[in-house]
């Protein structure tokens, strides 16, 4: 009989944030697979937890995954906890899951802490809808053309940032998606818990003069739909452009008209009248 996969969300930094089951889930079984264990065992031995601890993260996870798969089928139950947050969240836990899945190994996830969603209920940007975006990647070609595919995105966006990549994702941000309101949410539920509710623009000003510290969570605004709709329009051709354009084609005065009329959704009637007015100069 196969163990069982448990995904156990770890404190964020108040270590009163674990949950009663979390602890006796980490008690009962035989093996823990953690990101960090040297951090980890802070945790554990706060809470007397005398289980086997593995590594398990981003650069050995093919060959640690391997490990604890076999060690399921052989009936090890095995919990998997990250540094602090939700396993599975930006990190390799996906991967074990995906994993376990695939072999029919049973997959039960615990709820608790997790970064994210404790800083979007307190930044008072809207949360019905929103999109996490996870860690913008450190190559800029790549993180500007993933900022450049969120132009249009009407939700709010939610991003981690380590310290000392933050005025590099801000000027991005900034440059990108243009000034908006932000809140920078760092060192959750520790002793400088702090949130920022600015802008992009000003919290760039503010952090070149005052060097970031602690993780931040950075709950951005989405984009203006009354404003999208105006950048659209104003994209669009206008008739005269289109007569012009088509008119090199050597297309007809009805046939111009037509397709003109047809491409814009305007009556043929009003295309026609715009096109005498201008034939001379065609």
């Amino acid at each position: 009989m196969n163990g069982k996969l448990y995904l156990c969300p770890t404190p964020i930094g108040n270590l009163g944030d674990i949950t009663l089951r979390t602890i006796e889930v980490l008690k009962s079984v035989e093996l823990i697979a953690a990101e960090d264990t040297r951090v980890s065992a802070k945790l554990l031995n706060h809470f007397g937890i005398k289980a086997q601890v593995t590594s398990y993260y981003e650069h050995n996870k093919r060959e640690k995954g391997s490990y604890l798969l076999s060690k399921l089928k052989s009936g090890i139950s095995v919990a998997v906890i990250t540094d602090a947050g939700m396993p599975g969240i930006s990190d390799p836990g996906e991967d074990l899951v995906r994993l376990c899945i695939e072999n029919n190994i049973e997959v039960e996830a615990l709820p608790g802490p997790c970064a994210f969603a404790t800083a979007l209920v307190a930044s008072g940007m809207p949360t019905g809808r929103f999109t996490f975006e996870g860690f913008l990647t450190v190559n800029r070609k790549g993180r500007l053309e993933h900022l450049e595919g969120l132009k249009s995105e009407m939700r709010t966006m939610i991003f981690y940032e380590a310290p000392h990549k933050l005025l590099s994702t801000l000027r991005d941000m900034l440059e990108v998606l243009g000034d908006r309101e932000i809140v920078l949410a760092r060192e959750l539920t520790k002793k400088y818990e702090e949130y920022r509710r600015t802008t992009l623009g000003d919290a760039l000003q503010y952090y070149e003069e005052n060097a970031p510290k602690g993780e931040f969570v950075l709950i951005l605004k989405g984009a203006d739909p009354d404003k999208l709709k105006e950048e659209y329009i104003s994209s669009l051709p206008n008739a005269e452009e289109l007569l012009r354009l088509y008119s090199d084609e050597g297309m007809r005065a009805k046939e111009l008209t037509r397709r003109v009329a047809d491409e814009l959704k305007r009556p043929r009637r009003e295309i026609y009248d715009l096109y005498l007015k201008i034939k001379d100069t065609l």
